[in-house]
C-alpha cells in the first residue's frame, strides 16, 4: 500500500484447516508461514524493496501454544473448533458480575474455554508453554523475535476486562488459568518489534523496518474500509460473516445474541453480529458437488427463489449470532423426485443468506439502523450472489474497490508504527471509494415473503 492508502499489489495464499476429530478445526501454524512466503515471494520484486513497515491482521479466537522462542508446541485451535462446550459451560457459572465485564456470551471456539480446554486435557503442554497466543500474534513473533498482544484480538477472547480495557485478572484467577501465558498489551499501532535480519533475508524484505502490533480481522477490515466512527456497517463474508458496526461507547447486548469489541482506536468498541457457517458452508457444497465457483453460482439464475421448496441449514459447525445454542447440523429438506442438483446448490446459497438476514436482525435489534450494507471479503466477489444477499437482505449493498479490506487495515497501522500517520484520525482520511453493487430487486418481495 502506498502512502495517500492506495493498494499498489496484492498478493495471498491459502493454507489447510484440519478435524482430527469430529468437531475440531486446528491447523498446524508452520501452514501460515509457509503461505507467507509464498505470498510475499509472489510480490514484485521493487514493491518488496520499498517497504518501509509491516502490519499484522488474522483470524480471531485461535489459541498458539507456544515456547519462549515463539515454537508452536502443538497445531492452533481455531474459530471452528467445537470442542470446548464443557469449558463453556464452565464460563456460565461465573459470578454474573465478571461476566458482565467480559461483556459476550461464552462460545466454543473462543480462546478462554479453549485454554481451559489444554489446561484439562493437555496438561502437560499447557504447564511447558511459554506464550498462548492469538494467530497473527504468534505470527508477527515470526516477524520479529518479541510477544506482543493488543486489544483488537484480546478483547475477543473471553480473557479480556472490556470495561477496564486489559486482561480479566478476575476471571483469570476464578478459572485457574496462568495470567503468565498472556502477553503485554499494547496498541493496534504501536511497534511490536522490527523485522529480524534472518526473516529479511528469506522473505526478501529489508531488516530492521518497524511491524506494527496490528489488529483481529474484523478490526483491520472496519479500518481498511473505511469505518472509523458510527454510521456506516460493514458484512464481510468469508469463511465466517460479520456484520459489524462501531460504537463511542460500550453497549452490551443484553440478549448476549450479538458480540462487542474493542477497534483499533481506545475508547471505541464494534458490535458484532457473526455466522461461522457462511463461505465455510458454501465452499463445502461446492466441494461436495465438486464444481468450481461460476459453476456454483450459475445456479442462481437457472432456479427460481425459494428453489421450488428446498431448503437448505447451514450449520456444519457451532453457529453464533443469534444461534448460539443451536445444535450442530447441516440439513437440505424439502426435497422430491422433481429436484435436481441445481436446486440444492441455490438452496444451500439461500439458506446461508437467511442466516445473514437472522444475524442482521439480532444486530438491529440492539438499535443500530441499517440503511445500507457496506460489502468487504472475497465471498461477495459474484454478481448474482451480490444480488441474491440484496434480494434477501432487503438492502442495498455497496462496494469498496478492493476486497483486501483487512490487509489494508493492517497496512495503515503499520504506516502509524513507521510514524507516517500520525494518529487514527489521518488513517480515516483514506476511506476506500464504495459503488452499488446490488440493489433489492423484483424477487425480494418473493424472499421476504418466505422468510
Amino acid at each position: 500500500m502506498a502512502e495517500d492508502g492506495s493498494i499498489v499489489e496484492v498478493a495471498s495464499a491459502g493454507y489447510p484447516m484440519d478435524s482430527p476429530r469430529p468437531g475440531w478445526a486446528e491447523t498446524d501454524p508452520a501452514a501460515w508461514w509457509a503461505a507467507v512466503e509464498r505470498a510475499v515471494k509472489s510480490l514484485a520484486a521493487a514493491n518488496l524493496s520499498a517497504i518501509e513497515a509491516i502490519g499484522v491482521a488474522g483470524q480471531m479466537h485461535g489459541v498458539v501454544l507456544a515456547d519462549e522462542e515463539g515454537r508452536a508446541l502443538r497445531p492452533a485451535i481455531l474459530w471452528a473448533d467445537a470442542r470446548t462446550r464443557d469449558e463453556a459451560e464452565r464460563y456460565r457459572r461465573l459470578d454474573p458480575s465478571l461476566l458482565r465485564r467480559l461483556a459476550n456470551p461464552p462460545a466454543t471456539g473462543m480462546a478462554g474455554p479453549t485454554l481451559l480446554w489444554l489446561k484439562w486435557q493437555e496438561p502437560q503442554l499447557y504447564e511447558g508453554a511459554r506464550w498462548a497466543l492469538q494467530p497473527k500474534d504468534w505470527l508477527r513473533m515470526q516477524l520479529t523475535g518479541e510477544a506482543f498482544g493488543e486489544p483488537a484480538d484480546a478483547s475477543a477472547t473471553l480473557l479480556y476486562d472490556l470495561v477496564d480495557d486489559g486482561w480479566a485478572h478476575e476471571v483469570l484467577h476464578e478459572l485457574g488459568l496462568r495470567a503468565n501465558l498472556l502477553p503485554e498489551l499494547i496498541a493496534s499501532g504501536d511497534v511490536a518489534g522490527r523485522l529480524n535480519r534472518k526473516v529479511a533475508g528469506e522473505l526478501g524484505l529489508k531488516a530492521g523496518i518497524p511491524v506494527a502490533a496490528g489488529a483481529a480481522d474484523v478490526a483491520a477490515s472496519l479500518a481498511g474500509n473505511g469505518v472509523m466512527a458510527p454510521g456506516r456497517v460493514l458484512l464481510t463474508i468469508g469463511t465466517g460473516a460479520q456484520l459489524t458496526t462501531v460504537r463511542n461507547d460500550l453497549q452490551v447486548d443484553r440478549t448476549l445474541r450479538t458480540n462487542v469489541f474493542r477497534t483499533v482506536e481506545k475508547g471505541k468498541w464494534y458490535s458484532m453480529a457473526a455466522t461461522l457457517n457462511a463461505g465455510l458452508a458454501l465452499d463445502w457444497v461446492r466441494t461436495l458437488f465438486a464444481l468450481d465457483w461460476e459453476e456454483f453460482y450459475g445456479s442462481i439464475e437457472r432456479v427460481p427463489p425459494g428453489s421450488e421448496g428446498v431448503t437448505f441449514l447451514p450449520y456444519l459447525v457451532a453457529e453464533r449470532s443469534p444461534r448460539l445454542e443451536a445444535e450442530v447440523g447441516a440439513s437440505w429438506s424439502g426435497i422430491a423426485l422433481r429436484h435436481g442438483r441445481d436446486h440444492l446448490m441455490k438452496a444451500s446459497l439461500e439458506g446461508v443468506a437467511f442466516a445473514l438476514r437472522e444475524a442482521m436482525e439480532s444486530l438491529e435489534a440492539t438499535g443500530v439502523k441499517i440503511a445500507d450494507l457496506h460489502l468487504a471479503g472475497g465471498g461477495a466477489a459474484n454478481q448474482p450472489w451480490c444480488q441474491l444477499l440484496a434480494d434477501v437482505l432487503g438492502k442495498r449493498l455497496l462496494a469498496a474497490g478492493s476486497i483486501a479490506g483487512a490487509a489494508r487495515g493492517a497496512a495503515l497501522l503499520a504506516g502509524l508504527a513507521a510514524g507516517v500517520y500520525k494518529s487514527a484520525d489521518e488513517i480515516a482520511k483514506f476511506p476506500p471509494r464504495y459503488e452499488l453493487l446490488a440493489a433489492p430487486g423484483p424477487h425480494s418481495g418473493a424472499y421476504l415473503n418466505l422468510g
